[in-house]
């Protein structure tokens, strides 16, 4: 049992998840009572990042922003090294990524895709620039989710895959309101339609892929997670390939 300090780490993660994610949240708590700690504690790490770019109490500037989320990764570093954490939230993730073997190392190119949205305007010009972004921001999460859904190492990029899926999805319904925050993520959409608020076309090669990575990594991952792990997984899963992804396929646009 981790001590009493860890342990309100824990529920302070969980509490956070529940606030700020409560779908996410109830997910989880179909997962094994042994895991779900690990995946609390994995989204407060997330959160405290994504607070720091976007939160009401972010830093003002570009260049503060970026400094807040380097002492973030620099704290868990840290606790990592030393096996503990003083920080309230980062002392759980230290103790699930040894209890389960978590690949924390991933979470560096994580922080790598925030730093990207740390300006305010983002303009990713290119699928190559794209995959890059989605790498950190998805795929790198999945790599660190896929021992605590029970995947092996060997079929990690499986999980990774999934992810991106999931991420690629978002960008395509999440278009407009990517733009109000001054983020274009995706090549080759009409930003003098999306500013006019005209309907805007999807982008073709972006939604055939993000089927093609839904088709391919779904079934090898539910193949491969926990018996517990399948009901949540193949839920979301079947919700954003058959209602986001094909509304979108059938309209041919971005949603308004």
């Amino acid at each position: 049992m981790p001590d009493t300090d860890t342990r309100e780490a824990y529920i302070r993660c969980a509490a956070l998840q529940r606030r700020h994610d409560p779908t996410f949240h109830l997910a989880t708590q179909v997962l094994g009572r042994d895991v779900r700690p690990a995946v609390h504690a994995l989204y407060g790490f997330l959160r405290g990042a994504d607070e720091l770019v976007d939160g009401p109490d972010r830093p003002e500037t570009p260049e503060g922003r970026r400094a807040a989320l380097d002492a973030w990764q620099a704290t868990l570093a840290d606790g990592v090294a030393a096996g503990t954490s003083d920080h309230p939230l980062i002392a759980a993730l230290v103790d699930a990524g040894r209890r389960h073997d978590l690949p924390l190392e991933e979470l560096g190119v994580y922080m790598d895709s925030m730093r990207v949205d740390c300006d305010g305007r983002v303009r990713i010009s290119s699928r190559a620039e794209l995959d890059t972004y989605m790498n950190g921001s998805a795929a790198a999460v999945g790599r660190v989710m896929a021992p605590l859904i029970g995947v092996p190492a060997e079929r990690r990029e499986d999980v990774a895959r999934l992810g991106i899926a999931f991420q690629l999805t978002n960008f395509l319904r999440d278009v407009r309101e990517d733009y109000a925050m001054d983020r274009v993520y995706l090549p080759g959409l009409d930003e003098e339609a999306l500013a006019q608020g005209r309907p805007t076309a999807a982008p073709a090669d972006e939604v055939r892929r993000a089927g093609e990575l839904f088709r391919e990594s779904a079934c090898a991952v539910l193949s491969a997670c926990t018996p517990r792990a399948r009901p949540g997984i193949a839920l979301a899963t079947t919700i954003y390939r058959r209602v986001h992804l094909r509304r979108i396929e059938r309209r041919g646009v971005v949603p308004a």
